[in-house]
């Protein structure tokens, strides 16, 4: 699966997006503040070279900034969208359960961003991008409907869609 670019939009609800300035705030504010004390403490101890307070503090600043930027750019690209309505129609936001032709097997993933699932730690399941070549394909059909789709390969592929029921 690709890294998502600076120009991927991102489907959230009002409340993972809220969720997500949320966090951003804490990691900003108390989060750094903190980080920022234990880095001053542990270089007035004197030599860094053999400072492990120093060493863990800068790696904990690395891993935050680093959380801070992945927020940051997550809002920039999100698209706020109210929940979708349990109608059987394939949006962004939805659990969405397939079957490939000629499989008796189906397969469920959320339909949207990973973000959504980070609401419920509890839940296991992948998530497609609407964007990717199986998301754009059921993006607008309806349960019941077939529709071939081209894979990052280039094989074709048809799949019906079982079941679309909101995250």
């Amino acid at each position: 699966m690709t890294q998502p670019t600076e120009t991927d939009t991102i489907w959230v609800t009002q409340e993972a997006y809220e969720r997500l300035q949320q966090e951003l705030a804490h990691l900003k504010g108390d989060v750094w503040t903190d980080i920022t004390t234990k880095i001053a403490a542990a270089r007035d101890e004197g030599d860094l070279k053999e400072n492990g307070g120093y060493h863990a503090a800068r790696e904990e600043q690395g891993k935050t900034k680093a959380r801070i930027d992945q927020l940051e750019s997550m809002l920039r690209r999100a698209e706020v969208g109210e929940k979708p309505a349990d109608d059987g129609l394939v949006e962004a936001g939805m659990i969405v359960t397939i079957r490939f032709a000629g499989d008796s097997d189906t397969e469920q993933f959320l339909l949207g961003s990973r973000e959504l699932l980070s609401m419920d730690s509890t839940v296991e399941i992948d998530v497609y991008s609407p964007t990717s070549p199986l998301g754009a394909a059921i993006l607008g059909k309806s349960v019941g409907d077939t529709v071939s789709y081209e894979t990052p390969n280039g094989k074709s592929m048809s799949v019906e869609v079982v079941a679309a029921k909101p995250f």
